[in-house]
């Protein structure tokens, strides 16, 4: 749902924690993808200099940047970090801190993101009306500046998606009262953490925060998500040190966990991206893919060593986001460079893991 006129809005509003991992992704991303996506980027209370790594970004790509994690403070007030981006503002921000994006709009894009948190945010259509309308009057914004995001946090079950989309269907009937400039609605579906999953086998995880925007596509909105990470991010909780990939294809992540061939990291990577390559959901053009394919296929050519969590997730990101993007582009749309295709041969094949029945 677009407001009209103006430049097209991009196609995909990714939500992604401000880590090592997911922004290596969006650093590895190529022009055109980049004119595609409009990442939402959630500061972690633990980023202590969060404009080094935004600066890291390929040109043209401003990031929309969610700060509520850290103090309310002015030393944490984006428009001191020296880099373009889009404040991200939430219907109970304080007074001050709604200056303080203000000013970072004025500052670089003249634009916002109004992040309504569905399912916490709960509050009557004319109570919303009279948040939004604070926030637009403390920023200096007007509606068709701001972005309008409807969070509905984690759904990951059928009975989430059946909860959540009546609430997401009044959250976009309020939001028709209003010329926002585009209203996108972003889900996460993915588990808190991979621990509990089966080893040395890839395990089918159903993508219900995708299930959940087919149901409401009669509405006309656009669509995010939480990359291939859960939406309910803990910063205290233990990592999972198995090399783990999370690979998305159709209605689905496949997830691999390996311990297989004992201890050495570099053993059990390469034979874990050699299961992967092998795979049914492996995309035809392998390599020339993504990125983050092409990292996959250097370990299972041995070309490369193990790597680490974050490098784990920026490879899986870094497929998520171009395997989105492919699925809501038009067909016949180019959604990469030629240059990621050229001198690519065809994946190496090696010996395939155990796959679960698809549902």
């Amino acid at each position: 749902m677009s407001a009209p006129g103006g430049a097209p809005d991009p196609v995909y509003r990714p939500v992604l924690a401000g880590r090592r991992g997911e922004l290596d992704a969006l650093a590895h991303l190529d022009a055109t993808a980049a004119g595609l996506i409009a990442p939402i980027v959630d500061v972690p209370r633990e980023e202590v200099r969060p404009a080094r790594a935004l600066g890291r970004l390929p040109a043209g790509l401003v990031p929309a940047v969610d700060v509520s994690a850290l103090p309310d403070a002015p030393e944490h007030d984006p428009v001191r970090w020296g880099v373009p981006l889009v404040p991200v503002i939430g219907l109970a921000e304080s007074d001050r801190r709604l200056g303080a994006h203000g000013a970072a709009a004025r500052a670089w894009t003249r634009r916002a993101v109004v992040r309504l948190r569905v399912g916490l945010d709960r509050v009557g259509p004319d109570a919303a009306t009279a948040a939004a309308e604070r926030v637009w009057r403390s920023t200096g914004l007007a509606p068709e500046q701001c972005d309008l995001l409807l969070d509905t946090g984690d759904v990951c079950c059928l009975a989430d998606v059946r909860t959540v989309e009546p609430r997401v269907r009044r959250a976009a009937r309020w939001a028709g009262r209003h010329a926002w400039r585009s209203v996108t609605v972003a889900a996460g579906g993915m588990p808190p953490t991979p621990s509990g999953l089966p080893t040395d086998e890839p395990v089918r995880l159903e993508r219900y925060d995708w299930l959940l925007w087919h149901r409401v596509a009669d509405l006309g909105l656009g669509y995010g998500d939480y990359g291939v990470s859960c939406a309910t991010r803990d910063p205290d909780a233990p990592g999972d040190r198995l090399p783990t990939l999370r690979w998305t294809a159709d209605d689905a992540w496949w997830v691999y966990r390996w311990c297989r061939r004992g201890g050495r990291g570099d053993e059990r990577i390469a034979d874990l991206c050699r299961t992967l390559v092998a795979a049914p959901h492996w995309p035809a053009t392998g390599a020339g893919f993504s990125w983050g394919d092409h990292e996959v296929l250097r370990r299972a050519r041995r070309g490369a060593g193990a790597g680490s969590p974050a490098n784990w997730i920026a490879w899986s990101t870094s497929h998520h986001l171009a395997y989105v993007l492919a699925a809501l582009t038009p067909p016949g749309t180019e959604q990469r460079d030629d240059s990621w295709r050229a001198g690519r041969n065809a994946p190496e094949r090696g010996r395939a893991g155990r796959v679960t029945p698809s549902r």
